[in-house]
């Protein structure tokens, strides 16, 4: 796989505060970049600075072999961009919207028009092509936003946000699209919602601070969870003293953890020290003491978990 996206020692200051501190990684055609971090934690700020809407202080982005510093023009050809929030123009109709677009990107003629109708086709616009932006539902305006970014065909595609106002249905379309788009191109996706990383993302970095903090497929970074190899077990709730018993004095077990009941089921994770592998002693244990049991299952671990352990408890406004 080529690279498509080298970020380079990027920073970004402002005054005394560095919103985005020495971060460098490339991006290979076919990969879902997942671009993770908490509010304040320089995401924005960074895909701001790689799509040439801020000037870095130091370090620069190539884009399919055009520097952003030195080549700006050249490199937002190659970019599609859907910002947070999805600015757009809410006296314009989504019709108006894409036209103007198309105009500012200097698209005619077959390629146009094949801009326009595969936008709208794959961001299922049809039914409000010639309504006002500003009457729209914020889910289809960010299916416009969405559908401004893809009609170049871009062969980076920079989303912040890409799901932020779309109901479920929408959200599975959505993501069915970037991985479907994700074929041949660099797709990067700027979020705090880590569902989105499950759901399309093929490799994931953690920014906090300004600072990469970690760079992994989404399994590399579940392995880093608490929970990695856990055991989950559905009982009754009159079992899980006689299950606690049973698991006592197991040296690979770090604690057992209790959820609420719900009926007269209960939810019991039973957690190993460093990863450890427990499955087989639990199972020989319950079977051991008889415990008939409803579910059973090994954690791959948790996103959010290691999400918290490397980022604390950063707080602050999006950057």
């Amino acid at each position: 796989m080529s690279t498509m996206l080298d970020i380079q020692g990027l920073t970004k200051q402002f005054g005394q505060f560095t919103a985005v501190d020495d971060v460098s990684f490339s991006v290979a055609a076919g990969e879902v970049l997942g671009f993770l971090g908490p509010n304040g934690s320089g995401k924005s700020t960074t895909m701001k600075m790689v799509t040439g809407f801020l000037t870095p202080t130091a370090g620069t982005a190539i884009v399919c072999g055009s520097d952003v510093t030195r080549d700006p023009i050249a490199v937002k050809r190659h970019i599609g961009y859907l910002p947070e929030g999805a600015p757009l123009y809410e006296d314009m109709t989504p019709s108006g919207m894409l036209s103007f677009v198309a105009d500012v990107r200097r698209l005619s003629g077959a390629q146009r028009r094949n801009g326009i109708d595969n936008a709208v086709d794959k961001l299922q616009l049809n039914e409000v092509f010639n309504q006002q932006i500003g009457t729209l539902s914020k889910g289809f305006k960010r299916r416009v936003g969405l559908a401004q970014a893809i009609l170049h065909d871009p062969d980076v595609l920079i989303l912040d946000e890409p799901t932020d106002g779309l109901d479920p249905n929408q959200k599975h379309h959505v993501r069915q699209l970037i991985a479907d788009m994700s074929k041949d191109k660099v797709i990067v996706i700027s979020t705090h919602v880590l569902e989105e990383v499950d759901a399309v993302c093929s490799r994931a970095i953690v920014i906090a601070r300004g600072k990469m903090i970690a760079d992994g497929t989404p399994a590399d970074l579940e392995r880093r969870s608490t929970y990695y190899n856990a055991v989950s077990v559905r009982l009754h709730r009159d079992h899980v003293d006689t299950l606690k018993e049973a698991l006592g004095g197991i040296s690979d077990i770090e604690r057992i953890e209790t959820g609420e009941h719900v009926g007269d089921t209960a939810h019991v994770v039973v957690v190993s020290k460093n990863g450890a592998t427990i499955i087989e002693t639990v199972n020989a244990r319950m079977s051991d003491r008889s415990i008939t049991i409803e579910q059973l299952y090994v954690e791959r671990g948790r996103l959010e978990d290691v999400f918290r352990q490397l980022t604390g408890d950063e707080q602050g406004e999006n950057a």
